[in-house]
C-alpha cells in the first residue's frame, strides 16, 4: 500500500522538457524568427556610428590653445615665405627692366652713331667727288696765268710800231688755243673765274693788295685785277688779288683838279 506509484500529475510529461530543450537559451516563443547579421552590415553600421560621434564630439582644435598657435604661426610663415618669394620676383622685374632700358639706351645711341656715320659718308663722297681734283685745278692756274701773260707781251709786241713777225703770231695763235683748251676742261669740272673788275670788295673772295683813291668811283670799288680769282661750284680754289679804290683826301682832290686843268 505504501508503494504507490506517482501520478500523471505528479510527473509531467517529458514532451515539455524536450521542447524547451529544443530552444535557444534566452529566447521565447513570442520572439520570432532571428536574422544573423552580415560582415558588411555590421561595417556600415559601425561607420554611421563613428560618423555620429564625430559630429557630437566639439572640434578640439577649436577650442585647444596651444593648437590654435601653432595654425597661426604655420600661415604666418607661409605668408612670410610668399611675401619673400614676392619681394624676390619684384627685384628680378626690376632688373630685367633695367637690363633692357640699357639695351635700348645702347642701341638708340648706335643708330644714331650709324646714322652720323652714314650722312658724313655721304656727304665726304659727294665733296669728293664735287672737290677731288681742287690740287690738280691749283697747280693748272699757274699755268694758266703765264699762259695769260704770254697773250698779254704778245699783243703788246703786236701793238708795237714794227708789229709781229708771222711766226709770233702763230705762236700767239697755238698759244691762244692751249689757253682756251685748259680753260673749257677746268669749266666741265666746276672751275669758274671770279668776277672782280668793277665789283665791290669782298674779303671772302677778294684779297685787296692796295688802295688808290678815286673819284670816279665809289669807295672799295675794285680798280685793277693784279691775279685772277677761281671758285670750283661755291668753293674758293684762290682769292682774286686786286687793287681796291677809296676816297680821296682833299690833298689829293686838289692834285687832281690841277692836272685836270692842266689838260
Amino acid at each position: 500500500m505504501n508503494e504507490m506509484h506517482d501520478s500523471p500529475a505528479d510527473n509531467p510529461p517529458d514532451d515539455e522538457n524536450d521542447l524547451n530543450e529544443g530552444a535557444e537559451p534566452g529566447s521565447s516563443e513570442s520572439d520570432g524568427p532571428s536574422v544573423e547579421a552580415s560582415s558588411e552590415m555590421e561595417e556600415a553600421l559601425r561607420e554611421a556610428t563613428e560618423a555620429l560621434e564625430e559630429r557630437d564630439t566639439p572640434d578640439s582644435s577649436a577650442t585647444a590653445p596651444g593648437a590654435t598657435d601653432a595654425s597661426g604661426s604655420a600661415d604666418k610663415m607661409t605668408i612670410e615665405l610668399l611675401a619673400e618669394e614676392l619681394q624676390d620676383l619684384k627685384g628680378l622685374h626690376d632688373a630685367k627692366l633695367k637690363e633692357f632700358d640699357d639695351q635700348n639706351e645702347q642701341f638708340l645711341r648706335l643708330q644714331a652713331e650709324f646714322d652720323n656715320f652714314r650722312r658724313r659718308s655721304l656727304k665726304e663722297k659727294q665733296e669728293s667727288l664735287k672737290f677731288g681734283h681742287q690740287n690738280l685745278v691749283k697747280d693748272l692756274l699757274s699755268a694758266v696765268d703765264n699762259l695769260e701773260r704770254a697773250l698779254e707781251h704778245g699783243a703788246q709786241n703786236d701793238g708795237s710800231e714794227g708789229g709781229s713777225s708771222p711766226e709770233a703770231n702763230g705762236i700767239l695763235d697755238g698759244v691762244q688755243l692751249v689757253h682756251r683748251e685748259i680753260l673749257g676742261a677746268l669749266a666741265k669740272h666746276g672751275v669758274k673765274e671770279i668776277e672782280a673788275k668793277g665789283q665791290i670788295f669782298d674779303p671772302a673772295i677778294h684779297e685787296a693788295m692796295g688802295q688808290l683813291p678815286s673819284e670816279e668811283v665809289a669807295a672799295n670799288t675794285i680798280l685793277e685785277v693784279l691775279q685772277k680769282g677761281y671758285v670750283i661750284h661755291d668753293r674758293m680754289v684762290r682769292p682774286a688779288r686786286v687793287i681796291v679804290s677809296r676816297q680821296a683826301t682833299a690833298e689829293e682832290a686838289e692834285a687832281g683838279d690841277g692836272s685836270a686843268e692842266k689838260n
